[in-house]
Order: structure tokens, then sequence, then C-alpha cells
């Protein structure tokens, strides 16, 4: 009875011990559940999820015709899950894969690869992420790639693994490199536009990134997108591909020619103040190269391309009139025993303002000091109401200052840096600082009637082909001068190349008003007592009659006058870009016409080659050894074939072409084609370039 009673004592407190332990469980399970159950859900997230941030795809930055001139490109990494592959499909392919992959990537035997992936299947712990090469290869590689044994399975057999990431190019490498600008990592990681336009419209550029979670699922993470990213909008220049080239390849040959140490080309559009091309080349080695932005961020002395505005000066003062006769005397002038001479024996004697302005002379340091010698601030009052000491606030980060003394300082009294001589030096171009795109505006202002435009390098913004935004013209200065200067100085720029310094570009195809303008260069810390190189500058419009483009052409480090250097490269620009349009030249004042040849549609090389054999026309096709499809231009009496780019995935540039090639094209990018008129495609409503969904509808229309 007693062991009875023993017994059950022990039994009742294995009993109590079990229902104490159960209950500190349930106690625990509940304290775990709500008081700490956030925090154990976080860490369990952590473990099986990871979030991670989806960039967007950067926007496209596009000439005024939808070419690509800065583009986000993607490129794979290819990575092989080791056991995704059944067992069957692995042995029976694995040879002849290993194999294409030798021969594709050239850089290790078909062994060698064979070698990596078995020990990736066979190892203790199979690699799911094995790394195949460190090359990323492209699309269209990627497209030959999933072609190759194994990798051409459906689904996950493939075992293929790819990770994506987006790479900036220039389609056009070098062609207004420093204008477009690059982009360039940033503390996170991500990539962000730092110059040129990559960085004045980064903010349009960049979109919004989305969230994506990766799981981890059976040994592999699983990406699951949350919050899709919005992709950034695309930005269209005024920039015209064409011309950039004309004004690129123009300017490099005579920066070769004469050895010189840069360059710079600007074209503007007269009316709009558009920038259709701008090139800025310096000497790297035996080559030149687009390395800092000169035509926007170098202010420095003009010489005496400066003296439109010191006659407009004068004009509108009411001191001189263009037949005015000026006494040059010996053609020596001093200010406190510092002398001037004419580089031309012309300019002797009694000659006419209008005669001083075409052959450049050094008189009218006298004429100015003579008019402003006791009150130089009317004569800076009157180029600061040019505009002329001002910035023009493009968008670019990095305009010059310009730097126009002032005789008046702060304090009322004499400035500092005014002496007896800046008078004078500053007519000829001395002793201030301008920009060539300052300059250029100026002079545009001339050309188009006393209206200075803000030159302007960006007129839309799209998102997906519509537009979002319209960057308008912008007018800096509605009144210039009086409708009589503009006419007068007009008249003088046409005498510089009819009469004056620039006669060597009488002969172009058409007629052409402008300034040239050799400035001595200073030597830093030993002024101009060192050897002589000078900055040649021509900047004037075309055609004279009735203007479309206003051009500078300003190169360094040469010892030529501007005529000879800067002169000719303004006249193949002017020569070329009116070979190219399809205008009546007679309406836009041209006199002199390039030799004829027929007017081709842009299509297929193979069809201008037959067709140009059999008329026995001279074809340049160089630059389109490797290329089907090509744009022709016409040049120097011959045809210029120039490779077109035709992406499958991107909407393909039709304009130019033939009704043929035209829909050939588009159906073969999966569009649907409706057409309106005849002749050659002149519009089209998707934006080339931008990503095709197959089955959209596309309407072209000819003419």
């Amino acid at each position: 009875m007693a062991r009875k009673h023993e017994f059950t004592w022990r039994l009742g407190v294995v009993y109590l011990i079990v229902i104490i332990v159960a209950g500190a469980i349930v106690v625990k399970a509940l304290h775990v559940q709500i008081w700490e159950g956030e925090e154990w859900r976080s860490k369990s997230r952590a473990v099986s999820f990871k979030d991670f941030e989806v960039a967007p795809n950067r926007g496209d930055i596009r000439a005024e015709d939808g070419r690509l001139l800065a583009s986000s490109v993607p490129y794979y990494a290819l990575r092989f899950d080791c056991v995704a592959t059944p067992d069957e499909i692995f042995n029976k392919g694995i040879d002849s894969l290993a194999l294409c992959l030798s021969r594709f990537f050239k850089d290790a035997s078909a062994s060698a690869y064979k070698k990596k992936i078995v020990n990736g299947r066979k190892a203790k712990k199979p690699n799911r992420y094995l790394l195949l090469n460190r090359r990323k290869v492209t699309y269209t590689e990627l497209k030959e790639i999933k072609r190759f044994p194994i990798f051409r399975e459906r689904g996950t057999k493939s075992g293929l693994v790819l990770e994506q990431e987006y790479k900036r190019l220039q389609p056009h490498e070098d062609l207004a490199e420093r204008t477009v600008g690059y982009v360039s990592e940033a503390e996170d990681g991500s990539f962000e536009g730092r110059v040129g336009l990559e960085g004045a419209y980064e903010s349009e550029l960049k979109g919004k990134p989305g969230r994506s979670i990766r799981q981890m699922m059976s040994g592999r993470w699983v990406a699951v997108t949350v919050e899709d990213p919005v992709d950034g909008n695309d930005v269209i220049t005024t920039i015209n591909v064409d011309y950039q080239d004309i004004a690129q390849s123009a300017l490099k040959k005579q920066l070769a020619k004469f050895g010189a140490s840069s360059g710079t080309a600007i074209l503007m559009e007269v009316k709009t103040g558009d920038v259709k091309a701008i090139t800025n080349l310096v000497k790297s080695g035996n080559d030149y190269r687009e390395i800092l932005n000169h035509a926007i961020g170098n202010a420095a002395e003009p010489g005496s391309v400066f003296k439109a505005a010191v006659v407009m000066a004068l004009l509108e003062d009411g001191y001189v009139q263009p037949e005015d006769t000026v006494d040059l005397g010996n053609g020596v002038y001093t200010f406190y025993k510092r002398s001037l001479h004419e580089s031309s024996k012309k300019m002797r004697g009694k000659v006419t303002v209008k005669e001083m302005f075409a052959s450049s002379s050094n008189g009218f340091s006298k004429v100015v000091n003579d008019c402003y010698k006791d009150q130089p601030q009317k004569f800076i009052d009157r180029l600061y109401s040019f505009g002329l000491n001002k910035k023009l606030g493009v968008e670019l980060v990095g305009e010059g200052e310009p730097y126009i003394k002032y005789p008046v300082g702060e304090d009322g009294k004499k400035a500092k840096d005014w002496y007896g001589t800046t008078l004078p030096w500053m007519s000829i171009g001395y002793e201030l600082k301008i920009t060539p795109l300052q300059l250029l505006a100026f002079y545009n202002g001339i050309a188009n009637d006393g209206e200075v435009m803000k030159p302007r390098f960006v007129k839309e913004i799209r998102h997906g082909g519509r537009v979002v935004r319209e960057i308008d013209t912008e007018v800096l200065n509605s009144h210039l001068c009086s409708g009589k200067t503009i006419r007068q100085l007009k008249e003088m720029m046409e005498a510089v190349v009819d009469s004056g310094t620039a006669m060597n570009l009488r002969d172009a195809a058409c007629r052409i008003a402008g300034k040239t303008g050799t400035a001595w260069i200073a030597v830093p810390g030993k002024g101009f007592s060192g050897k002589r190189e000078y900055r040649a500058t021509f900047v004037g419009y075309f055609p004279a009659d009735n203007p479309l483009y206003s051009c500078i052409v300003s190169v360094e480090g040469v010892r030529h006058y501007a005529n000879v250097v800067s002169g000719d490269v303004f006249k193949e620009i002017a020569n070329k870009i009116y070979s190219q349009l399809s205008v009546n030249m007679d309406d836009v004042g041209c006199d002199t016409l390039v030799e004829a040849l027929p007017v081709s549609k842009n299509g297929l090389k193979d069809d201008f080659l037959v067709i140009y054999d059999e008329l026995d026309f001279d074809v340049e096709d160089e630059k389109v050894k490797e290329h089907d499809w090509v744009l022709t231009t016409r040049e120097n009496g011959e045809v210029v074939l120039e490779p077109r780019t035709i992406i499958e995935t991107l909407v393909p540039n039709v304009k130019g072409m033939g009704l043929r090639d035209a829909i050939y094209l588009l159906e073969n990018s999966g569009l649907k084609v409706g057409v309106s008129g005849s002749g050659m495609v002149s519009k089209q409503s998707l934006t080339p370039g931008s990503k095709v969904r197959r089955g959209s509808y596309i309407q072209i229309e000819l003419r």
C-alpha cells in the first residue's frame, strides 16, 4: 500500500512537471508570436527574401531626326545552372557546347570549358550560378549563343542564367561627343550624367527606379518585380548628324594640315538659334579628339572679329557712316608709346570706313580713340547694350564668363585696370574676352535682322515616342540695333568676301558674308614676347542674301591668317550643306550651283552600286564595305555612301527611302504599315530608334 502511494505521488510530480513545461511552451509561443513576432518575421524575410532596386532604362539622346546620339545598350553576363539540365540532354550536348563556347570567346580550349562546367555539376555542392566568361555579350551575340547545344533547350532545361546590365554608348562615336556628354558612377553605385547634355538633362534621362524581391527557392534566388521602374525620357536635340559630320571632318582635316593645337566650329540656324553642329577638337598625340567644350567654355581675346561690334557702336552713336573717309596716314598708330601697324599696304592715306572693315584695318583703334577718348563709358555702355557682357544662359554646364572692362570702378573713380591703351586695344579685339558661342550668337543676331536668339540644343522631351515637353526658342535681344545699322553692317560683311580679307571664299556654292580675325595669342608668363601663334577665326552666315545658317570657325596654334585657315573650313561646311539641301537654290540666294548629280533615295547598297556603275558616276563606298543599307550624299562631284544601321529591336529610320525598301524593313520589324503619297519617305509616325512593339501600326508619308 505504501509502495502504491509512493508510485502515485511520483506520477503526480511527473504529471505536474509536464503540465508546467507545456504551459511554459505555450506561454513562450504566445510571447514569440505576439510580442516578438515582428522581429522574428523580419529575420525570416531577411533569410528568405532580399529587396533590390530595379534600375530604369536611361533615356536616349537623339539627333533632330531621331537618330541616336547616346543610348543605353543591354549587355549580358552568361551564367550556367549546372544542375538544371537533365542528364540525358547534358551528356549528349556538353562536348558541342564546350566547342561552341571556345570558338565564340576564343580565350580557352573546348576541353577547358567542358572541364569547368562538368566540375561545377559534379561538385559536392553543385554550382547553380557558374560564370562562363567574364566578357559580357551584346543582344545580337546573345541570340547566337541561344542557338548553342543545351542552351537552345526550352525553359529551365537550358541552364542558361542571364545577368543584364546597360552600357551607355554613342553610336556615332566622337560626333559632338563633348556636347552630348557622358555618365559616370555616383557614390551609390548608380550612373549619372556629369557633363554636356547628359548632365544638363539628368533629371529627365535617369527615370525612376523600381523594386524587386528575390526569394530563395530550391537553392537559388528567383526575382519577382514588386514595383516596375519608370524609364527615363528621351531628349531630342537640335543636332543634325549629317551637318555635324561635315563640320567635324572639315575642321579635323584643316587642323592636321596646319598642325594646329585646337579648333572649334559651330553651325547655328539663323531664325531659331538651333545649334545644328558643334565640334571641339584638341590635339592628342597624332590625332585630334573632343576633350573640352571650348565652344562654350573658352572665353578668349577674339581679335578682329570683334570689329563688327565696334562698327555697330560707331554707327549707332552716329560717329561714322560706311562711305565716310578716314585719313590713316602711313598706317602706324601710336598710343602712349605703343604702336599698331597696318598689315595691308592698301590701308594708307584716305580710305572709307567700309574699306577699312573689309580689309580689317587697325585704323579702327584711331577712330574709336578719337570718338570716345573723353567718354569711354559711352562706348562700353553701347557694347553692354548689345549683351556682349552677359552669358547666354545655355543649359550646358561651364559657359565661360565674357569679360569687357568698364572704365569706372565701384567707387566712381577710374578703374584700376583701365589704361590709356585700353580703348584702342579693345577696338581691335584685345583686352576683352568672349567665347565662340557668345560671339556667334551676336553675328547670328546681325543675320537675323537684329533679333538675337538664345542658342538652343534641345527642342523636345519625349517618353515612348510621345512629346512630354517642347522647349521653345527664346529671344535674348529683340532689337540689337537699328535696322539701318543692320543693313549697313551686312553690306560691309559681304564686302569682306567680295573685296576684302576673305576673297578666297568668293567661289563658294553660296554667297557668304562674314568677318576674319587673326589674334596673337599671349603666352602665359611671357605675354606677347614669345613665339607668335595665332587664333584664326572666321564668323559669318550664308547665303548672304537670305541667311539660313550662321557659323563660326576658330583655330588656335597656327601661324597663318584666318581667311586661309578658318575661312576654308567655313567654305567647305557651306558648300557641303548646300549640296544636301533639297530646296530651290535660287530661293535661298545661291549664285553658283554645285555640279548636278541625280537625286538618290536611301536604301540597299547593292542597288545603288549597280545603277551608278551603269550611269558611270563616281561613288565613294569605303565606309559601307560591311553594311547592306546606306544613306546617299553628294560631295565634290561624286556620290558618297554612308552606313545606315538597322537594329532588329528598334524602329528603323526609313526617311529618304523608296516605298519598296521602307515596307521591307518595317514589316520585317513586325510593324503594320500604312502608306500615303508618292516618291520617297518624308515622314514616319513612329520615332526612329524607339523600341519595336510587334504588331504596332506605323504610317509613312511619301512625297
